[in-house]
């Protein structure tokens, strides 16, 4: 089991792409929380954290993953 990590998911409902990454931590048991960039709110925090106007973005530990990037998901949650 990877180690406890603080993993947050910008996404929109509408996004193949983050739905993607929802079901790969999903099956590799990680915890996370979503934040939906159809809020404005979200959408700017996101935007601020990685620099990027594109979803999905993935924010683990402070560190930003953007799109379905599954080999820098696995190093950054240690995952085999």
């Amino acid at each position: 089991m990877a180690m406890a990590k603080s993993v947050t998911v910008y996404s929109a409902e509408w996004c193949p792409w983050c739905h993607k990454v929802m079901d790969f931590l999903k099956e590799n048991n990680v915890k996370f929380e979503v934040k939906d960039v159809d809020d404005g709110e979200n959408a700017k925090e996101c935007m601020e954290k990685s620099g990027q106007g594109g979803i999905p973005v993935t924010i683990i530990d402070g560190e930003a993953v953007v799109g379905f990037d599954t080999a820098k998901l696995k190093v950054l949650l240690n995952l085999k």
